[in-house]
This record gives structure tokens, sequence and C-alpha cells, in this order.
């Protein structure tokens, strides 16, 4: 197969993700920085977001890019079979998917609220992630860089959900996360469902790459707290040696009770903003109000992630009758489970 090309940024939570997956994947590609010298020629996307994965067109067609790590995933499982990152179990699949969705689309709130929020990660992001584009650029073109950058994402904390009012909640289940999967870890797990990852590892392994990894405030935490979870961080950027030909998944009910804290946290903070953000778009209201974990929620609607609960539920759905009613007894009395019961 002719190589992929996966066009990203070290900052990037996503594009850390999918480098990660081509790596424990050995398919072959080449990583070029956003904005580098090197990112040129890269086919149109429809929304300038990164990462940007280029597949090499077939049959004289030009090369095709696609956004979104999610259906980048799922594209290249379709395409190769051999070291999936999705579990054979439809079930086991559909509650990976579901870790995957909160990683993706909760754990961001965190990553982005302690780079943006606290002035020592302020300083930091804003002029190394200025200097990943042009190592070489002068001082008074990095300090300007760095002004335009820090301020255009301070700007977008509100969209994220990240102000005065939802601190406590957004920190909270950081290091809840971070407990949860020190002890996920000390019980044996490599990995959330067995001796190999799944989809979720790797979107939980982006965020955490950030957080545990590169922002100076929630690193310290990390380290603190849960230097277990900076090593696994540490592994999981390049699982390329791991043997996984023998390796399994859990069985069903075992990887049920090892996801369960997993799955009480997503019932607990996510899946209360999923509804929330779900009633406020379905309203056209200008603000999400909610209570998550017993304090107020308030943030901007977000509409790709009323989405992501419509392809939650569309996957449920499209489960078999028998796998379906394991997953919602698996689901029960999480929390979770209110996100396809609402």
């Amino acid at each position: 197969m002719t190589a992929l090309k996966l066009v990203g940024g070290f900052g990037s939570p996503y594009s850390r993700k999918m480098r990660a997956v081509l790596r424990f994947r050995r398919i072959p590609f080449t990583w070029i920085m956003r904005g580098s010298s090197e990112d040129v020629d890269i086919p149109p996307v429809p929304v300038a977001l990164i990462p940007v994965l280029v597949f090499p067109g077939e049959g004289g067609r030009a090369d095709e890019a696609m956004i979104d790590s999610t259906f980048q995933i799922r594209r290249l499982e379709k395409l190769i079979p051999t070291r999936s990152i999705v579990p054979p179990d439809p079930a086991l699949a559909f509650l990976d998917a579901i870790l995957e969705d909160y990683a993706d689309e909760w754990l961001t709130k965190p990553m982005f609220h302690y780079r943006w929020k606290y002035a020592a990660d302020i300083d930091k992001a804003s002029h190394v992630l200025a200097l990943d584009r042009d190592l070489c650029m002068s001082g008074d073109t990095l300090a300007k860089a760095s002004r335009y950058f820090a301020d255009r994402q301070i700007a977008r904390l509100g969209v994220v959900g990240s102000n005065d009012v939802t601190t406590p909640v957004i920190e909270a289940s950081y290091r809840r996360l971070l407990v949860l999967l020190d002890s996920h870890l000390v019980a044996g797990n490599r990995f959330l469902m067995g001796a190999r990852p799944g989809a979720g590892d790797f979107g939980f392994f982006g965020q955490l790459s950030q957080l545990a990894h590169f922002d100076p405030t929630p690193a310290a935490i990390a380290a603190a707290e849960t230097p277990r979870v900076v090593s696994w961080v540490t592994h999981l950027d390049d699982l390329s040696s791991l043997d996984v030909e023998d390796a399994r998944w859990l069985p069903r009910e075992d990887a049920v009770a090892a996801l369960r804290p997993f799955l009480i946290e997503i019932g607990r903070v996510y899946a209360p903003f999923l509804l929330a953000n779900a009633r406020a778009l379905a309203s056209r209201a200008s603000e999400v109000r909610c209570e998550i974990d017993g304090r107020a929620w308030v943030q901007q609607p977000f509409p790709y992630q009323g989405k992501c609960l419509g392809w939650l539920r569309e996957a449920r759905l499209a489960l078999s009758a028998a796998d379906r009613k394991f997953v919602d007894s698996a689901l029960e009395s999480t929390g979770a489970d209110s996100i396809f019961s609402a």
C-alpha cells in the first residue's frame, strides 16, 4: 500500500491520536506538520481542521483527504483488517465507541481549559506551538505569532465550555479520570479492554498526550498523583512493537466489569452535557444550562456534539436485539444509559 499522509500538529490531541493509531497498526505514512513547508498539495477538506488523512487515489484518481479521527479510524478498519483497534464483538465495539466519544468530546474540555486558562500553560503553548511550524522564526515574529495564537484560542474557551462556572466540574473530572485509569492499570489491565488497545485507548491517549505530557498545570497533577498514567501515555505513543497476534480482547463480562467505573464517570459528566446540549440545539437556545455532578454548567451549544449523540444512538439501534440487550444491561445504572433512554 502506498504511504498515507497525515497532516497535523504536535499540540493537537487528535493528530497525536491518529499518529499513534497508524504506528500501532503498522500502516506506512508520512507525518506532515500543518503550516510547514511540507504542507503543500494537500487535497481540500470541508473544514480547516486537523488531522487531515490523505489516501492515495486509485486508477489515476486524485488523492483524497478526510478529517475527523473517528471516521478516519473506521475507514482504515475497512481497508486494512490486520492489527485492528475495533473489537470483533459488536457489543464490545459499541462500548469502545462510547469511550472514544467521551475522550474526543469531553476530555477535550479539560485539555483546552488547562491550556488556555492558566498563565504558565498559555505562555508555553503559545510559544512552543507557534515554533512547531517554523523553528527558525525570529524573536519578533515569534512574539507576534504567540500573541495572535493565544488571543485566538483564549477567545474559544466559551465554545468548549470553560468558564468560571464550569471550572470546578472540568478540573474535578480530569482528576477522577486520572485515578480511574491508574486503578485500571494497577488491576493488571494494560489497555481499556485487555491486552490490546482499542479506539477508546487512542482517544484517551490523544487528550492525555497534552494534559499529562505537555501543558504544565495538568501535567504536574498527573506526575504527582498518577505517574503510572504518565508512563502509559508514553507507551501509547508508539505501540508498533506490540505483538497482538495472540492477544485477545477481554471476554464480555470481564470487559464490562473493567469498564464500569469509566461508564459511571461518563454518566456523571458527559451524558448530562450531551442531553442538555441536544435540548438547547433543538430549541435554538443561546446557552446550554444544566447541572453536572451537582454543580451548574453553562456554555454555548455545540452542534457537532449534537451529531455525536445522534451517531451513538444510531449505532445502538444498529446492533442485533441480543447485542442491544447486553449493552443496555452493561450500561444500566451507570448514568450513561440516560444517553439512550432520554
